[in-house]
């Protein structure tokens, strides 16, 4: 073939390659739209038809398996959409040794699934993206917002490119007691700043939870919701590390202990995450409490897989504070010490019953004081 015959793409394929890649550059991990300037923001065409194969036969990754077929060089299959700068990359690679022909039909195959699962995903599948990060200790909570956008699909996708934030940085950490009040005050004005609006508008009438917090401001996230409000939670897990749910493990139960007498104020301990010793409850209320617990065989931080395993938890916590309440009474204050998946957490102020449940007195370990201290109270619709 003439040097200008093999460079020659068709209009019909060039068409096809900027449809399948929705106008983004196909290198994995770039994304680049390639429909305006990344500088001025102008619309113009910066994309580059990058070969697999290449045209030339000395050139990357060769002919390949287009040596004896040379005129379908230009063909759709052999072509990828990219920026001029991860065309550069894979040609710079001489002998296609780390950007080979294979990896790059992997990038493409994947990259054009991708746009066919969000293009083909129904318009009411729109969710509100919540992030939700708050200081844990010393450590830093991001959220990476790619990772919970792909957790999302296909089931749902964001209403935004841009995640709702409810974190803010507090000047102090979780052992100072206006840790809790500055925390819980922010987070209860952003809500209604933020999101009452969105759930008065009801379109979309759903919200994804993504949060990394101390599990007591989680329950209060949980609790301004509600279980009226259309809500997914998730949860990030260890092994695989991934915000996307996992298959629902073997033999996976949650264990219920009650006291033997009710004569004493409750105790609700969700162990979940951990075991609890009860004499940890001890140390801080004393010995007149009466201890009730929702954990599992087997107690640990990934305990929490599916979200069949979530909508079990809010269905036992459910009917776990009703049977407290049956025994102690609703105007008997309830209180909780959590060491439980962030998830749980969330669900567990979801269940909430703002006018019938009792008030909830929360505690949360802190690693400073070597023991749990109280943090917040949830007390009708109001938080103290």
């Amino acid at each position: 073939m003439k040097p200008n015959e093999v460079r020659s793409i068709k209009r019909e394929v060039e068409r096809e390659l900027w449809a399948r890649a929705a106008g983004r550059c196909q290198f994995n991990g770039c994304n680049k739209p390639l429909y305006k300037s990344p500088i001025t923001q102008e619309r113009v065409n910066i994309s580059e038809k990058a070969h697999i194969y290449s045209f030339s036969k000395d050139g990357p990754r060769g002919w390949g398996r287009f040596a004896k077929n040379k005129k379908s060089i230009n063909d759709i299959e052999n072509l990828i959409l990219m920026c001029h700068d991860c065309h550069r990359t894979i040609d710079q690679d001489i002998n296609g040794e780390k950007y080979s022909a294979k990896l790059l039909q992997q990038w493409k195959k994947e990259h054009e699934r991708r746009v066919r699962i969000v293009t083909g995903i129904s318009s009411n599948m729109k969710s509100h993206v919540i992030f939700y990060g708050a200081n844990i200790g010393d450590e830093k909570s991001p959220i990476q917002k790619n990772d919970a956008f792909e957790a999302m699909f296909p089931i749902k996708f964001p209403q935004d490119e841009h995640p709702i934030e409810l974190s803010m940085k507090c000047e102090h950490d979780d052992s100072n007691p206006d840790y809790w009040t500055t925390e819980t005050n922010n987070l209860k004005n952003l809500f209604k700043l933020q999101l009452i609006p969105r759930i008065q508008d009801n379109d979309p009438a759903h919200f994804s939870i993504f949060a990394l917090a101390p599990q007591p401001l989680l329950i209060q996230l949980g609790a301004l919701f509600t279980d009226k409000i259309d809500v997914e939670t998730y949860q990030l897990h260890r092994e695989p590390k991934t915000w996307k749910w996992q298959n629902y493990p073997d033999e996976f139960k949650f264990i219920i202990h009650k006291p033997q007498n009710f004569n004493n104020p409750p105790v609700l301990i969700v162990s979940l995450s951990d075991f609890v010793d009860y004499k940890r409850i001890y140390s801080v209320l004393g010995g007149n409490v009466s201890i009730w617990e929702l954990t599992t065989k087997e107690p640990h931080n990934d305990c929490i897989k599916s979200q069949a395993q979530l909508s079990m938890f809010r269905t036992e916590m459910r009917k776990l504070i009703i049977d407290i309440k049956q025994q102690h009474g609703n105007t008997t204050p309830l209180t909780i010490f959590p060491v439980m998946p962030i998830s749980c957490a969330i669900e567990l102020g979801r269940v909430r019953m703002p006018k019938a449940d009792m008030s909830w007195v929360i505690y949360d370990q802190n690693h400073k004081e070597g023991k749990f201290i109280k943090a917040l109270t949830i007390s009708g619709d109001r938080n103290e």
